[in-house]
């Protein structure tokens, strides 16, 4: 295995080496498709994809791998035979408000990459303005998390705040309102109105919002739930809250 090949190994495994370069991976024809192009900085493709596909690799650079090695430096169990380094997006808090009536996300403690992918892809779908995060959320350029965004990382906003509550606060000030996800919740979901600035809190999938966190909201609500379920899934409850918003929205 050369050094660039090596290279790719640590990006995929190490958070600490793609935060220092700024940049992340991507696999997979389409991810690839859909990173603008001005990010993109490294291909690598299989020789068995590069057989079948040279149409995706038209004006593009590129180093060919052994299928073997490119088993190695993929992070799926089933490699699609391409991959590229791609340049991080950087955003700041003021990124995300720059809709008439933000809706946001704000993510304590988020730690599965499937939910926090989840939540972005379903965000972009219900029309959100961007994500708000504490340093505690799982790395977005995660490659599960980056996987499981479908795209979505490209297009939504987001921003890891060093200063939680004091960004909360700032959030707060744009008179955007905020409503926690909450077991202690006594209104409904459905029954308040979004049509303004909105942000949803959501906490950490075992211990929920964080006390302090949840103080900052203006109300706790809840999901209705049947039988003897007590809570949802983190991406789960806020995709609900995030297409409610987006249907009071459309009316």
């Amino acid at each position: 295995m050369n050094q660039k090949e090596k290279y790719v190994l640590q990006l995929q495994k190490k958070a600490r080496q793609r935060k220092k370069d700024k940049v992340f991976i991507v696999e997979g024809p389409k991810m690839f498709q859909e990173l603008p192009k001005e990010r993109l900085l490294q291909t690598f493709v299989s020789e068995s994809f590069l057989e079948n596909n040279r149409q995706f690799l038209d004006g593009v650079s590129y180093h060919v791998v052994k299928d073997s090695v490119f088993a190695d430096l993929s992070d799926t169990k089933t490699p699609q035979g391409i991959l590229a380094i791609g340049r991080q997006y950087e955003y700041e808090l003021d990124d995300l408000f720059q809709a008439e009536t933000p809706l946001l996300l704000i993510l304590d403690t988020i730690q599965d990459p499937g939910n926090l992918g989840t939540m972005f892809r379903a965000g972009e779908a219900a029309g959100i303005s961007g994500v708000l995060m504490n340093q505690e959320t799982v790395d977005i350029y995660n490659p599960k998390v980056i996987r499981s965004t479908m795209g979505s990382l490209y297009r939504v906003p987001f921003y890891y705040s060093s200063d939680f509550i004091a960004d909360i606060n700032r959030v707060k000030k744009k008179g955007i309102r905020l409503y926690a996800a909450h077991l202690g919740g006594k209104i409904s979901y459905d029954q308040m109105s979004y049509q303004m600035g909105t942000g949803f809190l959501i906490g950490n999938e075992s211990k929920g919002l964080q006390k302090q966190i949840a103080d900052l909201a203006d109300h706790y609500i809840k999901i209705p739930m049947c039988g003897q379920v007590e809570s949802l899934n983190a991406a789960v409850a806020s995709s609900i809250l995030l297409f409610e918003a987006a249907r009071q929205r459309r009316n």
